[in-house]
């Protein structure tokens, strides 16, 4: 339920100083640093249906995800640095780690950056896919908690990441800007058995930016170099035995004095096996649209439409759609501290595949707004979530 409205983050620089003793030499060492920075992300939440019933709560992590982490870089010498970040995410209700047994769950990884080469990076990290078509997309301006489409089936919101991975980000050249990455699932015998792949490409001229973006998971059940993937809500649970799953984005932006337009689509497919609890491929495509206006430097609002349909597949000639609108207001206190508002609709209709007890069956589909309400789903074909929060960034 993160965006990339962490750039608006104030980070506090650390030195990073050699120790010191006797026997170290006295000459001189290359300049380093580390960057401290998080947030703290609290609201008060509204949902009209949640398995039934009516709901009043405190949530958190909506705007942007409650988060802390560190971030450095050594200079290296002719343009090129070594650099690392550890990223954690935590429960800013209750204080605990939004994966247990995981400390940085979000990210983490370590690797160079050279301005002409381009960046080199191993370890836990987000898909190129996210990073430059996601940074587009509908969660990059409505934030994914109920600005993401149904579920973040096709992943545009932070809920995919690769472990065990290797990334390299190409300096941006006229404009052009790629990134590739690889998951290794060390699997003996098989290089490719489990492994996962990711590639994004980005143009940005003046006011206009458009992205396309590929991902392709391997073993989803199984994979170790699979960290995380949004597979829980009732819009794609019913293939979570799939042994593969491709996804293919893109999304366009231009801005003109204080208006923001954009469009974005996306194309999911869920591949059965030999073990798998469905017998065919199982298709999604949506198609979006978003805006954004600054009226003040201030306050800002937002507004996105998605439309998501699934393909006749499984026995089901009457695939479920979703509508869903999104709306977003924000109004920045200072350069760390905002008041948000935020409110969604989605309207669901036809059958979808959904999981039921240790297999699968056909039923009516049912609303689940953004990728907040993926395990408190409408119980049915309709859902309001409505939020108003506070973010502190630091």
């Amino acid at each position: 339920m993160n965006n990339l409205k962490g750039t608006r983050m104030r980070a506090v620089a650390l030195s990073c100083l050699p120790l010191a003793g006797a026997a170290l030499p006295t000459g001189a060492w290359a300049q380093s640093s580390v960057t401290l920075y998080g947030v703290v992300d609290n609201a008060f939440t509204y949902a009209s249906n949640q398995k039934g019933h009516a709901n009043f709560y405190m949530s958190q992590g909506n705007l942007q995800a409650s988060k802390f982490g560190l971030l450095g870089a050594e200079e290296l010498g002719g343009g090129t640095k070594a650099i690392f970040r550890l990223e954690s995410g935590f429960n800013s209700l209750t204080g605990a780690q939004s994966s247990a047994g995981v400390m940085f769950n979000r990210q983490a990884y370590v690797g160079f950056s050279n301005d002409t080469y381009g960046t080199l990076t191993l370890g836990r990290q987000y898909t190129p896919y996210f990073s430059m078509v996601g940074a587009l997309g509908p969660t990059g301006v409505l934030t994914g908690a109920t600005g993401a489409h149904p579920g973040d089936l096709d992943a545009l919101d932070t809920t995919l990441r690769f472990n065990n991975s290797v990334t390299y980000a190409s300096p941006t050249i006229a404009g052009l800007s790629f990134a590739a990455q690889y998951g290794l699932a060390g699997v003996p015998g098989s290089v490719a058995n489990g492994s996962n792949l990711s590639t994004a490409l980005r143009y940005d001229y003046q006011a206009f930016s458009a992205a396309v973006g590929y991902v392709k998971l391997k073993n989803i059940t199984t994979s170790q170099s699979l960290g995380s993937f949004a597979i829980n809500s009732p819009v794609n649970n019913g293939y979570a035995s799939a042994t593969s799953a491709q996804l293919v984005a893109a999304a366009a932006r231009y801005t003109v004095n204080n208006l923001m337009v954009g469009v974005n689509y996306s194309n999911v497919q869920y591949a059965p096996g030999s073990h798998s609890l469905f017998a065919s491929e199982a298709v999604f495509n949506t198609y979006g649209a978003i805006a954004t206006y600054r009226f003040t430097p201030a306050l800002i609002a937002g507004i996105g439409y998605s439309y998501t349909r699934a393909a006749k597949a499984n026995g089901i000639d009457d695939p479920a759609q979703y509508h869903q609108i999104s709306l977003e207001q924000t109004y920045n206190l200072s350069k760390r501290t905002t008041l948000y508002a935020l409110q969604a609709y989605q309207l669901a209709r036809g059958k979808s595949l959904i999981a039921s007890g240790s297999g699968v069956a056909i039923h009516d589909a049912v609303a689940v707004v953004g990728d907040s309400q993926n395990t408190t789903p409408s119980s049915g074909p309709s859902q309001f979530v409505g939020m108003v929060g506070i973010r502190h960034a630091f």
